[in-house]
């Protein structure tokens, strides 16, 4: 392995570590708070934290394992299974992001209305047109075989090996991004920009967004750029890009709930309460070492 490859595969593992971390904190304060579960926006995060766990646990150890062994790992059908996961996780979260500005769009702009405009029912319809619509397009790739491993991203992914197929591929790349990526950048921006007229306050967690929505449409540009036959895309590159992508992973937890004033409370009261029991075992133990040593002085 080169040192760049060094770097790479230890960026991925420090990525990996942080988003189980975050997405399982973020998971936690759901069930254990109350109040955050009646939340609509609740469903909108436990659907992105989804996600965000199921991305971290079967797409960035095979991209690990591929920086490392330069190769496909394991077989074509675990691989199959993982570009299917790949494209639908992504979409899935990158529709997430719009479903929860548009929440945050009403709730600011629209305050007095925002219970009948925004409740289980309504926030149930989103998320069922959020899966049939991430659904949609891995079926349409796994069924005509453009998912696979790509050395590019040392990942499986997307990816059409048929010379013949380019053109369709070439549309089906280009109609995918902008349904799915394009799309959520223009909700978030139209979004966000309401908002800002009305809670200038915002600005710093909009600046946040759009950019997390930025850094994603990185992963966008080596793809569109690989479709030409005259640009070569380094593999560093391609693999920096994907590191970007799973870096989103890692900042949704905290820009959508762990940084939230609400889910500070809460993850700070589960830790008080792990660290309060666990300070009461010991305590207990220490006691109990005190008896026994006590016991065995008076025999």
């Amino acid at each position: 392995m080169s040192i760049w490859e060094v770097i790479l595969a230890f960026v991925v593992v420090v990525l990996m570590l942080v988003a189980l971390l975050a997405n399982v904190l973020v998971l936690m304060c759901f069930l254990y708070s109350a109040d955050i579960r009646k939340q609509v926006p609740g469903l909108f995060i436990l659907n992105l934290t989804f996600c965000n766990l199921l991305m971290t646990v079967s797409n960035m150890p095979l991209t690990l394992a591929g920086i490392i062994f330069k190769s496909q790992p394991g077989g074509d059908q675990i691989c199959h299974i993982v570009g299917f996961l790949e494209t639908f996780l992504t979409t899935n979260s990158m529709l997430s992001m719009a479903a929860l500005s548009i929440d945050r769009w009403i709730a600011v702009v629209f305050p007095l209305s925002y219970h009948s405009k925004m409740r289980y029912r309504d926030a149930a319809l989103i998320l069922s047109y959020t899966w049939l619509h991430s659904v949609s397009f891995p079926i349409v790739a796994a069924s005509l075989s453009w998912v696979g491993f790509h050395h590019l991203y040392a990942s499986c992914t997307l990816y059409n090996k048929r010379p013949e197929d380019r053109t369709q591929f070439v549309i089906f790349t280009g109609v995918f991004h902008t349904l799915s990526f394009l799309l959520s950048l223009i909700v978030l921006c139209f979004t966000y920009l309401k908002v800002l007229k009305v809670a200038r306050f915002h600005c710093k967690r909009i600046d946040v967004i759009t950019m997390q929505t930025l850094v994603l449409l990185v992963d966008i540009h080596p793809r569109l750029v690989e479709l030409s036959s005259v640009v070569h895309i380094n593999s560093h590159w391609g693999i920096i890009s994907k590191c970007l992508a799973y870096s989103k992973v890692v900042s949704d937890p905290f820009v959508y709930s762990l940084l939230r004033h609400q889910y500070k409370k809460t993850w700070k009261d589960i830790i008080n309460k792990i660290l309060k029991r666990s300070s009461i075992n010991s305590s207990a133990l220490t006691s109990e070492s005190h008896n026994r040593n006590i016991l065995q002085l008076n025999e």
